[in-house]
């Protein structure tokens, strides 16, 4: 099973290494390949779906690309959008403390089926891998919080992406102010690299900066001071939000929300670690 909504990658700088492409791929799930149009030839032995931008080498990291895959949704006629970062290595599944890797697009359709129960969810995504230890007692879904890296967005949100740094929260927290809820999937995961651990997208024309990540906290911190403060941790500046202002941004069911039950018919097996090569099928346990 496919999600019914289009999935776009961005990527600049990862011809040879663009990780979320080539797991879609494996898992025979549609996605279209957002590039620069002086990288289309590198780019062609991906995929033969690729939006080649309107521009080119802009200074602005992916804002302009991500609100052009924006309006193109809405132009296609659809309600809501997938905006994935290139460099996720893996999707998975937490199913009983264990983190098997997924193998088709079903995890995309259960979360806009999920999405879609309700009238006021706004933005929706699939948490990392890594923040969802297999120790730890985690809910399906964490309510009313950042979301980022592999995003369902509402089409007719009244906002675009702005700014340098920081623009998936920045988005999530217009929304939150607004009364919308986000809702952040435990319950199917992506498995991104680590920012800056990879060449090419933001790693070579944003995060360049050598003060520690200053700029980086600092900027959220002006578009939101009621809520974000500058804090050290980690070695490094971050910012750091009061998400318990949203606390009152309750879920609305739509009234003719019907829930189909065993509707995926999604089953744990073994899987060849030859055809999906993400590292992260080690923590698979049968």
């Amino acid at each position: 099973m496919n999600p019914k909504y289009p999935i776009y990658i961005i990527s600049k700088g990862r011809a040879n290494n663009c990780l979320t492409a080539r797991e879609l791929k494996l898992m025979n799930v549609p996605f279209k390949l957002v590039v620069e149009p002086q990288e289309y030839k590198d780019y062609k032995h991906i995929t033969n779906d690729i939006l080649v931008l309107p521009f080119s080498n802009l200074g602005q990291g992916s804002i302009p690309a991500r609100n052009f895959v924006w309006e193109h949704s809405i132009k296609e006629g659809f309600e809501r959008h997938w905006i994935l970062d290139d460099n996720i290595e893996g999707f998975h599944r937490l199913h009983k403390n264990m983190k098997p890797k997924v193998t088709s697009g079903t995890i995309f359709r259960c979360a806009e089926d999920f999405t879609e129960r309700y009238e006021n969810v706004g933005i929706s995504g699939f948490n990392y891998y890594s923040f969802c230890k297999t120790t730890d007692a985690v809910p399906p879904y964490y309510l009313n919080t950042r979301i980022y890296s592999c995003i369902l967005i509402k089409n007719d949100l009244p906002y675009r992406w702005r700014g340098r740094y920081n623009e998936d929260t920045d988005l999530s927290l217009r929304a939150l102010k607004d009364g919308w809820c986000t809702v952040l999937f435990n319950a199917f995961l992506a498995g991104k690299v680590t920012t800056m651990r990879m060449k090419g997208g933001n790693t070579d024309n944003v995060y360049t900066d050598q003060d520690n990540r200053m700029k980086f906290a600092k900027a959220l911190e002006e578009l939101h001071p009621d809520i974000v403060k500058v804090t050290w941790k980690f070695n490094r500046w971050h910012h750091q939000v009061d998400y318990r202002v949203f606390k009152n941004n309750r879920l609305v069911k739509k009234p003719d929300c019907v829930i189909e039950k065993n509707k995926y018919k999604m089953v744990l097996k073994n899987i060849d670690s030859q055809n999906f090569p993400s590292k992260l099928i080690k923590n698979y346990t049968p």
